[in-house]
C-alpha cells in the first residue's frame, strides 16, 4: 500500500499514487509528494512540503515548512534524465531549505545521517554530505561538494563547487571555502584560512587530550612550519601517527584542488 495506515495525512496534502508513504509518518497541510518518492517510518512533514520525483528518505527525518527537496540541478547541461536525492535518517532540516538531485543520469546526492540543516540554504547537485553534521542558515553548498561526518558549517558560508570539507572541522561564518579544507581544525576570513584546532568540536565527540596532542603538533608541521606540503605530511607520519592524524594526512594526499594553507607568520 503506497500510503501505510497508520500515517497521519492531511486532507490538504496532495500524494501521488505512486509515491511510498510509510508508518507513523506526519505529513502536513499543503504538502506535495511526487511520484517515485519514498518517505520511510516516522518522518514529518511541517506544512508546504514539497518532495520531488526520485527522492529517497530514511526514517524519522524532520523537514520543516517551505522546503523543497529532489529539485532539478541547478545546472545549465541538465536535460531531465532520472537522477536521485538519497536523504538517510533522523535528519532534521528547517525552513525554506532546497536540495537538488544529481545533475547526470543516474547520479545522486547524498545527506547522511542525524545532521541538523538550518534554514534559507541550499544543497547543489551531485553533493556529499556525512552525518552528525551541522549546516547553519543562509550557507550555500555547491555542486559535487564533499563535506565528511561532524562537521560544523556556520552561517553565510559558501562553498565552491567540489571543494571537500574534512571531518570535525569547522567554518566560520561568512567565509568562502574555494579550496579543500582538512580535517579537525579551525577555519575562517573571508578566504577559508586555518586558525587553530576545533578544541570545541573535538572534545564534544570524545577526543581526550592524548588525541588531541598529536593533532597540535601535525597542526604546527602542517600550517606553521614553512616547509613544503609532502615534507609537513612525512614529518607528521613519523613524528605523531594516530588514527586521527593519518587520517588527516590521506585527506590531504587525495585533495585534487590543493588545500588552504596560509603562509606561516613571520617573527620579529
Amino acid at each position: 500500500m503506497p500510503v501505510d495506515p497508520s500515517a497521519a495525512v492531511s486532507p490538504t496534502a496532495r500524494i501521488h499514487p505512486e509515491a511510498c508513504i510509510g508508518p507513523q509518518c506526519v505529513i502536513g497541510d499543503f504538502c506535495v509528494i511526487e511520484s517515485d518518492v519514498t518517505i520511510a517510518r516516522g518522518c514529518r512533514l511541517e506544512p508546504h512540503v514539497y518532495v520531488k520525483r526520485w527522492t529517497t528518505m530514511g526514517e524519522e527525518n524532520e523537514i520543516s515548512a517551505g522546503t523543497v527537496l529532489g529539485t532539478d540541478p541547478l545546472d545549465k547541461v541538465f536535460t531531465g534524465e532520472r537522477s536521485y536525492l538519497r536523504i538517510g535518517n533522523r535528519n532534521r532540516i528547517r525552513e525554506h531549505y532546497t536540495i537538488s538531485r544529481g545533475t547526470k543520469p543516474e547520479s545522486s546526492t547524498d545527506i547522511g545521517d542525524d545532521n541538523y540543516i538550518m534554514t534559507s540554504g541550499h544543497i547543489a547537485h551531485n553533493a556529499k554530505i556525512g552525518s552528525h553534521t551541522v549546516i547553519a542558515s543562509c550557507a550555500l553548498v555547491a555542486g559535487y561538494v564533499e563535506i565528511e561526518d561532524q562537521v560544523f558549517i556556520s552561517g553565510g558560508v559558501v562553498i565552491h563547487q567540489f571543494s571537500k570539507i574534512g571531518r570535525l572541522a569547522m567554518i566560520g561564518g561568512n567565509t568562502r571555502v574555494n579550496l579543500d579544507v582538512p580535517p579537525f581544525f579551525l577555519y575562517s576570513d573571508f578566504n577559508v584560512t586555518p586558525k587553530g584546532l576545533n578544541l570545541v568540536g573535538l572534545r564534544r565527540a570524545g577526543f581526550r587530550a592524548s588525541d588531541i596532542s598529536p593533532l597540535k603538533q601535525a597542526y604546527r608541521l602542517l600550517f606553521d612550519s614553512g616547509l613544503k606540503l609532502q615534507d609537513a605530511l612525512a614529518r607528521i607520519e613519523a613524528e605523531c601517527p594516530t588514527e586521527h592524524t593519518l587520517h588527516l594526512v590521506r585527506f590531504v594526499r587525495s585533495s585534487e584542488r590543493g588545500i588552504c594553507r596560509r603562509a606561516p607568520v613571520a617573527e620579529g
